[in-house]
């Protein structure tokens, strides 16, 4: 059976997520019913990364096999047409081989997570960032950040239901980026690495921000992760901050 890439958009509020579940409206679950008005089903898709609800995606990727040969650009155009209205899109379609994954094959994910302090509530991009109403300090952010650069035991910020059988990752990049938008500045925090435990991302978002807060010193980072002990971590921060951002493979399924 022909086996497609599918790289994904979606804006996580409506949805519990993107693992299909039995009485929820899942990410997954909208995607294979758009299929299945393509070809009879039942399908099953796989995916880079379970997004917990509320995550949102900017480069979301998975890969579904299908019966028909179909022209990648047709697919990506019939599921989109599919998809509506729910707020998800199919934003590149490519063929690729039978024992190509969009999990197993990848060596990358990225993260962006976006924060905006001030003391006016976000109209335009509620849903979309962290609002705080503090101020943040960048540069004691990023000496917490550095930290956790590296491979170590992250079990401070696992969750409680993760599901990995190691808590040992390695932490490839963190940036803190200022960004000046039109309704105000913003920080971006990008992660990068191999792969990452449930809540990670968020639970270190959580603690970089007590940190920018002046609430720890940067070195709090160090100690709650050699405590390897989820109750030394920060405020778990909230999801619809959170995106996808992007999945490495060794060869870019999408490329031209």
């Amino acid at each position: 059976m022909p086996r497609y890439a599918l790289r994904v958009e979606y804006h996580g509020a409506p949805f519990a997520g993107w693992q299909r579940q039995a009485d929820q409206v899942s990410v997954q679950g909208e995607i294979e019913r758009a299929l299945a008005r393509l070809e009879p089903g039942p399908h099953t898709i796989a995916a880079a990364g379970r997004t917990d609800a509320g995550v949102h995606a900017l480069a979301q990727v998975a890969h579904c096999d299908l019966a028909r040969d179909w022209a990648p650009f047709r697919l990506s155009e019939a599921l989109n047409y599919h998809l509506k209205p729910r707020p998800i899109a199919i934003t590149a379609c490519a063929r690729v081989a039978e024992d190509w994954h969009a999990r197993f094959s990848a060596t990358g994910r990225r993260y962006l997570y976006r924060i905006k302090a001030r003391r006016a509530p976000p109209a335009l991009e509620a849903g979309h960032v962290w609002h705080l109403r503090h101020a943040l300090d960048p540069e004691a952010m990023r000496a917490g950040a550095a930290h956790l650069l590296g491979h170590h035991d992250f079990t401070t910020f696992r969750a409680s239901i993760c599901q990995a059988r190691s808590p040992l990752k390695t932490l490839d990049s963190v940036e803190i980026e200022e960004v000046e938008t039109v309704t105000g500045p913003e920080l971006h925090l990008h992660f990068a690495a191999r792969s990452f435990l449930h809540n990670q991302v968020r639970s270190m978002v959580g603690t970089l921000e007590r940190v920018g807060s002046g609430a720890w010193p940067p070195e709090g980072v160090r100690a709650a992760l050699a405590a390897r002990d989820r109750a030394a971590c920060g405020p778990v921060s909230p999801p619809h901050g959170l995106y996808l951002a992007g999945v490495r493979y060794p060869a870019d399924p999408f490329a031209d």
